[in-house]
């Protein structure tokens, strides 16, 4: 199969670099809010960084982008490795893991707003240069790809941040025996997204994205 590799190029620098960037913040801010809660575990292992190395799953962070680059048909999404914590250094361990983990897609979401709001300022601002548009359909995608992560690591399963979320509101024997079957819904996770079963995913995710364009161009 022949690729154009100008093409190739442009969609990595589009879509894969701006989706790094994506994955990165979103483990920072899993390492931040762990630290201001007294865990510093994610310092002291390198992963409070912007760094992608250090986040990097092979498999979630390179492979599985970069085939849905080269191959259109495959659905663009991958993962990074968890940040690490250590409940034990934690004050009050079951209120404090719910801000952790919700830190995960909230971090998406502020960066979605941002690029919600540079989209408006190039706009009203900068409406008169010729480049203005082109950033403002880079910044489009970006807030894309943050929407899906948020929504979909909001999922409320283990071992997405959704499952850690909903752990604050659930008995705790009930929240143990999902945490024990950890291993199991990551593999019917990762079914699900090889067989394209997320689609309903696009359904949140298209509404607040058109809602956030609508307020930056509106």
């Amino acid at each position: 199969m022949n690729f154009d590799w100008l093409e190739v190029s442009t969609k990595i620098a589009v879509y894969f670099v701006p989706f790094l960037f994506a994955l990165c913040f979103h483990e920072y801010a899993h390492g931040w809010v762990a630290k201001m809660r007294g865990d510093n575990t994610a310092q002291m292992m390198g992963r409070l960084s912007m760094n992608p190395l250090v986040h990097m799953d092979f498999i979630g962070t390179f492979v599985l982008p970069l085939i849905a680059i080269l191959f259109p048909s495959s659905i663009f999404f991958g993962w990074a490795k968890p940040v690490p914590v250590n409940s034990r250094n934690l004050k009050n361990p079951r209120v404090d893991m719910f801000w952790i983990a919700l830190a995960g897609p909230a971090s998406n979401l502020f960066l979605a707003l941002v690029a919600t709001l540079v989209i408006w300022s190039t706009k009203h601002f900068l409406g008169g240069y010729a480049w203005t548009e082109h950033l403002q359909q880079i910044l489009a995608i970006f807030i894309q790809i943050n929407l899906f992560l948020a929504v979909f690591n909001a999922i409320p399963l283990h071992p997405l941040d959704g499952g850690k979320i909903i752990a604050r509101f659930l008995p705790h024997d009930l929240n143990y025996k999902l945490e024990q079957h950890e291993q199991a819904t990551s593999m019917i996770l990762l079914l699900l997204i090889v067989f394209g079963a997320l689609q309903f995913l696009v359904i949140p995710v298209q509404f607040m994205y058109s809602l956030l364009l609508h307020l930056a161009l509106g």
